[in-house]
């Protein structure tokens, strides 16, 4: 043993248990390497590699081996010098982009509250340590680290699997020089679980900001500005009765926030308004209507007013927004517009989307500042970090759950493209003979979400519905299901029930209940709404709402899943193009207890990630390989003369 495994077993100060590559594991069984993860977790070895794909449990505890001396040990190391750790992947792709010139991504993947999120946190701060530079490079370091702590205040939540679970998705792309210095980045965001403002699941809370800026967050001059008061007076917050979580220190975080905000160069002036609307959006929460006669009004009007002042607009007109919407009326060749009153549905509706739609901005503002304070002229070569929701299987799964698992999903099959379909269609193709392995290949169900024609798949059937309805209440919803039934009823991977559809996901059958679907998808905020926060008498907020009306009114309205699906392909496509590496989340449990055990969520984690068939195609096949031009670009005694060797090796 070199001095630097010495020093590194020093540092972890365990003993080696089970086996650090399973692809030497003597037998290949669920069972078999179920045991192995066990036994080096109960050890606190909470990685294990399957050739080059790192394979990490989350420990539920601050494990020792994250310092300074576990950088020096990895940097430069080859993989299997010292035992399996994120540092070693984290090493490898920088040392690839350098030496290649390629850009690198690592996806990392599971469900939500398996590690995800710490573990791009781990692969930011090595490729920080590692790569050297100036005063100009420290900047943008500190822009990348801090971008951490101000994303997950306004992106995570506490959830009932997991105490800080991203509600967004994330690809960071670190830029580099020539000479491997990081000196850029860019931020892509996905698909913020906005519907959380609103509403939360009985014992969750909302996003982490409303905490952090009203649990002793906030001075005193905040306080008495943005009339923060109790966290149970507001009902967007009071009703999962869910308010302080044991292991997060919400005054803590709240200044690391602040001051993330300063680094990435967010002006004081900005901060203030930021946390106004915050502000404001609770309050809005607050008001609440009641019926008077067949129309919906204000049943407090004092509810009004701190809302009204925050956001800069008028009380009366806030009233006259939240409970009558302006509709266009075409009536012999004439058109004409008309004042409708709502009902009380149809104004909490109003008044939720206006305060989803204020937030969901204020995250993309925080995401632009971000990328603002990191934009370079010419990118040369980044490397990507993708954290992004893991599969969710709720008690309940509404449309939040399709589209987080439609994500999990396409990652799922560029894992499969990439790996277990690759690497068998090359011996194929190479004449290799070779026993294929089985396993499934998910672009059927990929095809049952996404598909546009024969047969058109879930996402074009909802918004087809969403097009010709109003596509607000149950009537929608049920035609929904109607449509589901008679286009995709017979396909192998969906089955209908009473309250909406199940999908037999790669992960498992999950049952998506169809009630607001339709709703949640067409994520309209009307243009009465939009024209009151244009007439904002704070320039923060109208440049929010940079809509113009007269153009918008002429197209269709783009539609949640349109959203996402172009997004996704959009990932997909940037991930395809980039040298890609692997990080395979498991939560050990649902209790987010150290050592604690659960074999059979485990045993379910283990199936659905593919791990056996990862490992049998890694064992079978050729341990290493390398493309004929960059093998001769890496072997110089190679003669020039020689050129007659490519089209014998192809042989």
């Amino acid at each position: 043993m070199n001095s630097k495994t010495q020093l590194q077993w020093q540092s972890h100060s365990v003993r080696q248990h089970g086996v650090d590559d399973m692809v030497l594991l003597s037998k290949i069984s669920e069972d078999a390497i179920i045991a192995n993860l066990k036994k080096r977790y109960m050890d606190d070895c909470i990685f294990t590699y399957i050739g080059p794909v790192l394979i990490s449990v989350n420990p539920f505890k601050q494990m020792p081996y994250f310092g300074e001396k576990e950088v020096a040990i990895y940097q430069g190391a080859a993989q299997y010098e010292n035992p399996p750790h994120i540092y070693e992947l984290a090493d490898n792709m920088y040392r690839n982009m350098m030496i290649n010139h390629e850009n690198q991504c690592v996806i990392i993947s599971g469900e939500s509250g398996a590690g995800k999120t710490v573990a791009a946190k781990y692969i930011m701060s090595y490729i920080s340590k590692v790569s050297g530079g100036g005063h100009k490079v420290q900047h943008i370091k500190d822009i990348i680290l801090q971008s951490n702590p101000l994303l997950e205040a306004f992106g995570n939540a506490k959830t009932l699997r997991n105490n800080n679970s991203s509600r967004f998705g994330k690809y960071f792309e670190i830029q580099f020089s020539s000479g491997g210095l990081p000196d850029g980045g860019k931020i892509s965001n996905f698909l913020l679980e906005k519907s959380r403002v609103v509403a939360q699941n009985p014992g969750e809370r909302s996003f982490h900001i409303f905490y952090q800026q009203l649990i002793e967050g906030a001075n005193e001059d905040q306080k008495s500005r943005f009339g923060i008061t109790t966290l149970n007076y507001y009902y967007y917050l009071n009703q999962s009765g869910s308010y302080k979580v044991d292991d997060i220190d919400d005054k803590s975080n709240f200044q690391e926030t602040m001051h993330a905000m300063n680094v990435t160069g967010i002006t004081k002036e900005e901060q203030a308004q930021v946390l106004g609307i915050i502000a404001g959006v609770l309050h809005l929460g607050n008001i609440s209507f009641k019926e008077a006669g067949n129309y919906a009004s204000v049943e407090n009007e004092q509810f009004l007013a701190f809302p009204a002042f925050l956001l800069g607009i008028d009380q009366n007109r806030l009233r006259e927004k939240l409970t009558s919407r302006k509709m266009d009326s075409k009536w012999a060749g004439k058109s004409e517009s008309i004042h409708v009153t709502l009902n009380v549905e149809q104004a909490c509706y109003t008044r939720d989307a206006l305060s989803k739609a204020l937030y969901s901005r204020i995250f993309d503002f925080l995401v632009e500042s971000i990328n603002k304070a990191m934009v370079k002229d010419n990118q040369e070569i980044n490397i990507g970090v993708l954290d992004i929701y893991g599969f969710e299987i709720f008690q309940k799964n509404g449309f939040e759950q399709f589209c987080i698992n439609y994500v999990n999903e396409k990652l799922q099959l560029i894992f499969i493209e990439l790996t277990l379909k690759a690497e068998q269609d090359e011996y194929m193709q190479e004449g290799i003979k070779w026993t294929p392995i089985e396993y499934f290949n998910n672009k059927t169900v990929c095809d049952l979400i996404e598909n546009k024609v024969n047969p058109p798949g879930i996402m074009s059937i909802l918004d087809d519905v969403c097009a010709t309805m109003h596509a607000v209440g149950e009537r929608a919803d049920y035609t929904l299901q109607l449509k589901l039934c008679v286009r995709v009823g017979n396909h192998e991977h969906f089955d209908s029930w009473k309250q909406g559809f199940i999908i037999h996901h790669y992960a498992g059958k999950v049952a998506y209940n169809a009630e607001g679907f339709c709703e949640r998808n067409r994520d309209v905020l009307f243009a009465d709404i939009i024209e009151l926060m244009q007439s904002s008498d704070i320039a923060f907020i109208r440049t929010l709402f940079p809509e113009n009306l007269n153009t918008e009114k002429k197209c269709r309205p783009t539609t949640a899943c349109s959203k996402i699906k172009k997004q996704t392909n959009d990932l997909m496509n940037t991930l395809m193009k980039s040298t890609p590496h692997y990080i395979r989340c498991i939560k050990p449990n649902e209790t987010k207890r150290p050592r604690d055990w659960e074999e059979g969520r485990v045993k379910h984690q283990v199936e659905y990630l593919g791990l056996k068939e990862n490992i049998c195609i890694c064992r079978t096949g050729y341990s290493y390989r390398r493309v004929f031009k960059k093998f001769l670009q890496r072997c110089p005694e190679v003669k020039q003369h020689d050129r007659g060797a490519e089209e014998t090796a192809k042989e």
